[in-house]
């Protein structure tokens, strides 16, 4: 059994404060405290978290070349796509500046599918993801030694959900209003695709049995809590955060519960299509309870269960059924 190392620990606290950063300036574009110049206080936090890791992998690299590493080997294992990722953002930063020169500064949406940001999120997700590629080369250990993996995790999860924060329902309020049937379609399947962003990470650990307990809570959790800060229609959305959030502490006692195992493939398949049920279940209680739900009960609890039918099929994806060999293609 091998522990997580002090680097690990060291490359997930600069992930979460880098992803922060990320998150920060987030609600700076989405709330207006943006002019059109580079040089912004919430440009400074994220470029801040950016050179903290660049200078834990290249000090790191550096030392390792300097004591005969060579190659991969100069860093520790699972970490030679972060440094891609460092790379990425010396192209990013320097192409972003030149877009807003060429282009103009992004407003709204524009900002999420620009292509310099689309390179940079590409230069996260790989740098955070350090701690997530070691541990899966490892043994797994103890639930402290888990924890960086499961940290690492939560910070691609919510990479992919900033990304697609159009989608998430926590940054939109999707059905907390009656809408036209385009707006409401969209809202449909915009929480589908977040259910699935939410589920499939989990079920993905699940498969190789690395999921240690809490796992649900903090990768879900996390996510809710940082979108929320996002949702530029109002105040913070407290509630619907905490009934998520809730629902997630529920998703780690039915796993408990069920004894979810890579070995127990029926118990994960009832995992996988309860978890959404949970997720979604609890976003309407808390429009119940609020706002009021603008869908009609054939929306609503259709929609329900139409996630956890995705969830119970992703998990044939993970995990196929036993028996289910590849065939060679003949001529």
């Amino acid at each position: 059994m091998k522990r997580a190392s002090t680097f690990d620990w060291a490359a997930t606290l600069l992930s979460l404060t880098f992803l922060g950063g990320v998150y920060l300036d987030g609600w700076a574009h989405s709330h207006g405290r943006v002019d059109d110049t580079f040089f912004t206080p919430w440009h400074a936090v994220l470029y801040s978290g950016f050179f903290a890791m660049l200078a834990l992998l290249v000090g790191r690299a550096t030392y390792g070349r300097l004591t005969g590493a060579r190659g991969r080997a100069a860093l520790p294992d699972g970490y030679a796509l972060s440094l891609v990722g460092v790379a990425l953002w010396f192209v990013g930063g320097p192409f972003d500046l030149a877009w807003h020169s060429v282009f103009g500064f992004e407003a709204n949406v524009e900002a999420l599918l620009s292509p310099a940001h689309t390179l940079l999120a590409l230069g996260v997700a790989l740098m955070t993801s350090g701690p997530l590629r070691a541990a899966l080369r490892r043994p797994a250990g103890r639930w402290r030694d888990e924890l960086p993996m499961v940290l690492s995790l939560a910070c691609l999860v919510a990479n992919l959900t900033f990304f697609t924060q159009i989608a998430h329902p926590l940054a939109n309020l999707w059905a907390a209003r009656r809408e036209t049937s385009d707006v409401t379609e969209l809202g449909i399947v915009s929480m589908l695709l977040t259910t699935i962003i939410l589920v499939a990470p989990l079920l993905l650990l699940l498969r190789h049995d690395r999921l240690p307990a809490g796992a649900v809570s903090l990768v879900v959790g996390l996510d809710c809590i940082g979108t929320g800060f996002l949702y530029d229609h109002g105040p913070y959305p407290v509630v619907p955060v905490v009934f998520m959030v809730a629902a997630a502490v529920a998703g780690d006692v039915l796993r408990a519960a069920l004894r979810v195992s890579a070995a127990r493939p029926l118990a994960l398949r009832w995992f996988a299509g309860l978890l959404p049920v949970l997720l979604q279940g609890a976003y309407f209680a808390a429009l119940a309870v609020t706002s009021g739900v603008g869908y009609t009960a054939h929306l609503w609890i259709g929609l329900v269960v139409f996630a956890g039918v995705i969830g119970w099929l992703l998990c044939y994806l993970v995990l196929p059924p036993r028996g289910a060999v590849e065939r060679p293609a003949t001529g």
